[in-house]
């Protein structure tokens, strides 16, 4: 935000200053061991990484990352676009349900890309047990499974089966510690092994793209109602869901431009904020 055709309330207010612009939805992991991993990979990527240091090549070697795996919850353009900015690097280290990387290989050659420039590895998520976070370089602590969603394949895909898990959830977990975080951005319905996760959780990063089902029509005349795109809206679910857990840390995420909880001043970020939720921002950082 500000989206680049887009005249809405927020982006204007964004251009003017009045609201902190805001880049696309991504999330790095570590536990402090050393290579970090991302929840999605968005077009913002380079931007992303060079605000934040812990992110950046270290110089005692002339080509480096501590980024050392993707971990994709569908594949919506706007979490899968990032990948092709990691080309110049080693073998990009995917993590992906296998509906959602036949709809990336299919639909958008993804791997005849980066196989072309760098290499890929692809991860099939653990969806029962937890597992160790593993790539070229492992985390010693983290582990994680991802939990299946209802969801669509994306509009883009020349397959449009809904067979396969296309939209998923990640539940990490410190083994030292013993504490979870789930991270959450695109729900279209909560079943019962995500509200179990998010009972259980420590922290929790959930979808926060609509405030409203009709939002978005206010800005684009016969734009599709948040269910059609596979959200839950704040105002008529997610938030009395979120407020009644336990959690330390509980961050909307992946709002849309249109949302009104994005205006300082708005009674629908006021609602969130008594609701004892956070309207994420660039730059939020917290342990466990």
């Amino acid at each position: 935000m500000p989206q680049w055709n887009c005249s809405c309330r927020n982006c204007e207010a964004a251009r003017t200053g009045r609201i902190r612009p805001r880049t696309q939805s991504c999330v790095a992991i570590s536990d402090g061991s050393g290579p970090w991993f991302l929840v999605n990979a968005s077009p913002d990527l380079r931007s992303q990484i060079e605000t934040y240091p812990d992110l950046r090549p270290v110089p005692s070697s002339s080509r480096n990352s501590p980024i050392s795996g993707v971990l994709l919850t569908n594949a919506d353009l706007d979490h899968v676009l990032g990948l092709l900015l990691l080309r110049e690097g080693g073998p990009v280290e995917i993590h992906a349900t296998a509906a959602v990387r036949s709809t990336l290989e299919d639909s958008l050659g993804l791997s005849s890309i980066l196989d072309a420039m760098c290499g890929t590895v692809w991860h099939e998520p653990p969806t029962s047990q937890f597992r160790r976070l593993t790539s070229v370089r492992s985390a010693k602590h983290l582990s994680y499974r991802a939990i299946d969603l209802p969801g669509l394949p994306p509009r883009f895909a020349s397959k449009r089966s809904s067979a396969g898990a296309h939209a998923v959830a990640y539940e990490f977990r410190n083994e030292q510690t013993g504490r979870r975080i789930v991270v959450a951005p695109d729900v279209p319905a909560v079943n019962d092994a995500l509200r179990k996760a998010l009972q259980e959780a420590d922290a929790i990063l959930f979808d926060g793209t609509f405030w409203s089902d009709d939002e978005l029509s206010g800005v684009k005349r016969d734009a599709p109602a948040a269910k059609e795109m596979g959200h839950l809206t704040i105002k008529d679910s997610s938030l009395v869901l979120l407020a009644g857990l336990k959690a330390q840390h509980k961050i909307y995420t992946h709002i849309n431009n249109t949302n009104p909880i994005l205006a300082l001043g708005s009674a629908e970020r006021a609602e969130v904020e008594a609701g004892g939720v956070v309207v994420g921002y660039d730059g939020l950082e917290f342990e466990l």
